[in-house]
């Protein structure tokens, strides 16, 4: 029996962006049989939407804006002959061929494969890789050598551009299939609200402990990132101290690496903005020294204030 997939996009703010994703997806030779749009725009993208009706589109609207609830509400909104749920980012296209090759995967994948990941054919360079794959940086637990995993630290590594379909402790639920059984017990924590870094890396990992989970090589997507929709950098950088920990707690992980992390995390940010001139970096960091300075208890995840900067 082929597979029946819907696919959750989670949207704010990125009409353009919505209508690249939905031409490609319009463009697949074996396109989603379902997609749910979740919009948190100020101005709806409803109309944009519109323009595909080729494609069996869902448009629901959601507020507050949180990329967690917004997937929660679209996997609650998928139909019922759904056996895959799927979740793409809004600023993502996808090869014409990509779903196909999902389906040929899906086709032969054993009941332990929970989730699949498509595989990202332009993934940026990243700084500061030197240090993260050094040996003293394994050593103490702080990164992986090794693509798609989780270190003790709460330090994910991503996968890159993969030649071969290969097993993973994560997948980024930017472009990601999972069968649907798992969301009957397992749903994005909204824990991780308004801007919901880490969201996926959560999910998925949490979904890696039940099943195994793949990136397939030959489904190809891009990912672009958008300008629209994202918040200061002051604020990211609490968000990157605040969510790690939060997820390191949450998984019985070491609090101590992750600590040491963030430090590095904090200072390399710093020194880049000085090096560089740049002024986004230097507030990042001043984001994850206010972040680190405020006392959170154990084990939870602190609510930003509405006077949060």
């Amino acid at each position: 029996m082929n597979d029946k997939i819907s696919l959750v996009i989670a949207t704010k703010d990125r009409p353009e962006d919505i209508r690249r994703l939905l031409d490609s997806l319009n463009r697949q030779t074996a396109p989603p049989d379902e997609i749910v749009v979740v919009d948190a725009s100020r101005e709806p993208v409803e109309p944009v939407v519109k323009e595909f009706s080729e494609l069996a589109v869902r448009y629901l609207r959601h507020w507050p804006p949180s990329a967690s609830a917004q997937r929660n509400a679209g996997i609650r909104a998928c139909g019922p002959a759904a056996t895959l749920i799927g979740f793409a980012d809004d600023d993502t296209t996808f090869e014409p061929e990509a779903f196909a090759q999902m389906r040929n995967f899906w086709k032969t994948a054993g009941p332990d494969v929970l989730g699949a990941g498509f595989n990202i054919r332009n993934c940026p360079h990243r700084g500061g890789s030197f240090l993260k794959h050094s040996r003293l940086a394994e050593w103490l637990g702080l990164y992986s050598s090794r693509p798609g995993s989780v270190s003790r630290s709460g330090w994910q590594t991503v996968t890159g551009e993969i030649a071969k379909t290969q097993s993973v402790d994560w997948v980024p639920s930017g472009a990601a299939l999972f069968r649907r059984e798992v969301f009957s017990t397992k749903l994005f924590d909204e824990a991780f609200e308004s801007y919901s870094y880490l969201e996926d890396l959560d999910l998925s990992y949490t979904i890696s402990r039940m099943g195994q989970l793949a990136i397939v090589a030959d489904a190809g997507f891009f990912h672009c990132p958008s300008a629209g929709g994202r918040v200061s950098a002051r604020r990211f950088g609490r968000f990157e101290v605040r969510n790690r920990l939060y997820f390191v707690r949450k998984h019985g992980l070491s609090v101590g690496r992750c600590y040491l992390g963030l430090v590095i995390r904090m200072a390399m940010s710093a020194c880049s903005g000085i090096i560089r001139a740049d002024f986004g970096l230097l507030v990042r960091a001043l984001g994850n020294v206010e972040e680190l300075i405020e006392p959170v208890a154990a084990g939870t995840l602190h609510e930003p204030s509405a006077a949060s900067p």
